[in-house]
């Protein structure tokens, strides 16, 4: 049976906590900024946690074999 790759989109984009969280930049902060707010800007530079529903089916793409 052949190795089971990484998904390297996921490798990139996620980062697991300590606790066992995914960690992820949040969207919206690439292009048209001058509309936006600039509390709500200085909020999006701030790293979110995935919700656990799709963590599940993230840490299967991260590391298919940490299961």
């Amino acid at each position: 049976m052949p190795k089971v790759k990484t998904n390297s989109g996921a490798k990139k984009r996620f980062r697991v906590t300590g606790t066992g969280k995914l960690s992820h930049k949040q969207a919206g902060k690439r292009h048209n900024l001058n509309k936006k707010s600039q509390r709500r800007i200085r909020n999006l530079r701030k790293s979110a946690s995935l919700s656990e529903g799709h963590t599940a089916s993230v840490l299967k793409f991260k590391m298919p074999y940490n299961r």
